[in-house]
C-alpha cells in the first residue's frame, strides 16, 4: 500500500493506464477521486488509445510509479490480464468500458456487489398448458427455469380438458423442475396432487380438504379477494392439518382494488410475521399499458420491505414477455440493496432499460478537443447531451438527425461504409432520444429486458464482448505497424 499521513490506513496507488488522447481528461476524473483511502495516478504509455494496445505494448512501455498497488487498464482492453499481473508483479484489472464511470466502478468495487443471492421464489406459470403437448410445455419449462422461474406453474383453463397433465408433471420433475398446478377446478387439484406436483395453486376454506389427498404444497387464497378473514381460516385450518402452505391475499388491478390489495398483503404480513406469503404480480404486469421493468421494480420493493417469499408471474402479453427474467433480476438487486441496508441504487442497473443515470460519457468541448486531434480518415462517433457527434481528420459534424450528417460524410459510392456509419448513426440516434450510453461499435444495452443469456446465472457475471468491426481493424493497424 501507498503511505498515509498517519492517520487512518495508507491509501491504496492506483495506476490508471492510458493514451494521449484521453489522458487530459481522466488526469480531471483522477483529481476527483483522490480520498483517503485512493491515491489514483495517471499513467500515459505513449500511445493514441490505450484500448488498442497489445500485452506486449504494455509490457514494453508501461513504466509503473513507485509504490504502485493495483494497475487499472481501459475497459475495452482485450489482452491477457493475468500474463500483466505476472510480468509486473502487481494485479492487474479491467475499469469500466467508459472512463466516465469510475466514481461508479470504484463505489462499487468498495461495495463488493453480489447479485448470486435472493431470498423470493418465481413460480412462472404456462398459461396454454392444457393445450399445449408434452414437449411444447417441456420447450416453455426450460426457457422460463432459464429466465429464471424456480418453479413451472401449469395453467389449466375453464372446460378445457387436460388429460395429459401427469404425463407433463413427471416429465417437468424429469427435468429436475418443481411443478405447481394452477386449476379452478377441484377434480384437476386432486389429479395434479396425486401425480406427485410440488404446489397447488389455488385453494380457499372451502377446498382445503384436497390438501389430503396428497403431498403438494397448497397456496391458500381468499373466498373473495376483499375478505382477508377467510384466508386467516384457511390459513389455521392449513396448520391444524400440521400442513406447509403459502398465502396469497391477491394482487388486484389498478382502478379495481389495486391499493386496498397491497394494504392486504401489509396487514397479513402484520398479523402473521412468519409465514411464507406469495403475491401474483400478473394483476398489474399484464393488465397495464406500461413497461415491465419499472412495474416490476415497485412490486419487488414492496415485497422486500415487507419479506414476501415467493411470486406467481405469467407472460401472456407481448409486453411483458421478459417478466420472469426482469424479476429474477429485481430480486437480486433489491436483495443486495436490503442487506446493505441501502437504496436500490448502483446495485447493477438491470432494471434500466430505456434510460440511464449517466448517458453521456463525454462532453461536447472534449468531442471537439479530440476531434482536432484526430489525424486519419476512420470516423470516431459520440453521443453528447447536445446531439450526435461524427468526425475524423476532414472535419467534425454534429447534428440530432443522422440525415443531416450523411451528405457532409462523402461515402455515397461506397456501400459497406455507408451501411456501417447508418447502422452506427442509427444507434446513436436513438441512444440521444432517450438518454441511454452509446459507444461506437458496442449494441445498445437495454437492461435485463435485453439480455439474451443461455441461464439466469450468465445475466449476474461481467463479460467482456469481442472487440466491434472499427475496433478489430484499428487493433490489427496498430499491431502492424
Amino acid at each position: 500500500m501507498a503511505e498515509g499521513d498517519g492517520a487512518g490506513p495508507p491509501r491504496e496507488k492506483v495506476a490508471f493506464v492510458t493514451g494521449s488522447l484521453a489522458e487530459p481528461r481522466l488526469s480531471r476524473i483522477a483529481e476527483e477521486l483522490a480520498d483517503e483511502r485512493l491515491e489514483p495516478v495517471v499513467v500515459n504509455v505513449g500511445v493514441k488509445v490505450a484500448a488498442l494496445m497489445t500485452p506486449e505494448i504494455v509490457e514494453r512501455r508501461l513504466k509503473l510509479p513507485a509504490g504502485t498497488d493495483r494497475v487499472l487498464l481501459p475497459g475495452r482492453f482485450k489482452g491477457d490480464i493475468e500474463r500483466l499481473a505476472a510480468f509486473f508483479g502487481v494485479p492487474f484489472a479491467r475499469g469500466p468500458e467508459e472512463m466516465a464511470d469510475l466514481p461508479d466502478y470504484f463505489g462499487q468495487q468498495r461495495r463488493a456487489v453480489d447479485l448470486s443471492r435472493q431470498d423470493t421464489a418465481i413460480f412462472a406459470e404456462i398459461v396454454d398448458a392444457t393445450v399445449l403437448d408434452v414437449p411444447g410445455i417441456l420447450a416453455k419449462a426450460r426457457a422460463l427455469a432459464a429466465d429464471g422461474a424456480d418453479v413451472i406453474d401449469l395453467g389449466c383453463l375453464p372446460a378445457t380438458p387436460f388429460p395429459h397433465m401427469e404425463a407433463a408433471i413427471a416429465a417437468l420433475h424429469a427435468e429436475g423442475l418443481k411443478v405447481s398446478v394452477d386449476s379452478l377446478e377441484p377434480e384437476e387439484l386432486v389429479r395434479a396432487t396425486r401425480a406427485g406436483a410440488d404446489f397447488l395453486l389455488s385453494l380457499n376454506e372451502a377446498t382445503l380438504d384436497i390438501v389430503d389427498e396428497g403431498p403438494a404444497v397448497p397456496v391458500l387464497i381468499p373466498t373473495r379477494p376483499s375478505d382477508l378473514d377467510s384466508l386467516l381460516r384457511a390459513i389455521a385450518g392449513c396448520r391444524a392439518k400440521g400442513r406447509a402452505f403459502y398465502a396469497d391475499p391477491i394482487l388486484e388491478p389498478i382502478h379495481f382494488g389495486f391499493t386496498a390489495s397491497i394494504e392486504r398483503y401489509a396487514e397479513l404480513r402484520r398479523r402473521e410475521p412468519d409465514i411464507p406469503i406469495l403475491m401474483g404480480i400478473g394483476n398489474v404486469t399484464e393488465l397495464t399499458d406500461a413497461d415491465t421493468t419499472g412495474i416490476n421494480a415497485i412490486l419487488m420493493g414492496i415485497i422486500s420491505e415487507l419479506r414476501l417469499n415467493a411470486v406467481l408471474a405469467v407472460q401472456v402479453s407481448p409486453h411483458c414477455r421478459t417478466a420472469v427474467r426482469e424479476f429474477d433480476r429485481a430480486r437480486r438487486e433489491f436483495f443486495a440493496a436490503r442487506e446493505a441496508g441501502a437504496l436500490p441504487q448502483g446495485f447493477g442497473g438491470g432494471l434500466m432499460a430505456l434510460r440511464e443515470r449517466k448517458p453521456y460519457a463525454t462532453t461536447p468541448e472534449d468531442v471537439s478537443r479530440l476531434a482536432g486531434e484526430v489525424r486519419d480518415r476512420n470516423f470516431r462517433i459520440d453521443v453528447t447531451e447536445a446531439g450526435v457527434h461524427i468526425y475524423n481528420r476532414d472535419g467534425h459534424h454534429r447534428a440530432t438527425d443522422p440525415f443531416d450528417l450523411f451528405p457532409k460524410l462523402g461515402v455515397e459510392n461506397d456501400g459497406s461504409h455507408a451501411f456501417y456509419l447508418g447502422v452506427e448513426l442509427a444507434r446513436a440516434e436513438i441512444a440521444h432520444l432517450l438518454g441511454k450510453r452509446y459507444a461506437q461499435d458496442e449494441p445498445l444495452r437495454w437492461g435485463v429486458a435485453g439480455a439474451t443469456a443461455a441461464s439466469a446465472e450468465e445475466a449476474h457475471r461481467l463479460t467482456f464482448k469481442d472487440a466491434g468491426s472499427t475496433l478489430r481493424a484499428a487493433r490489427r493497424k496498430a499491431e502492424e505497424t
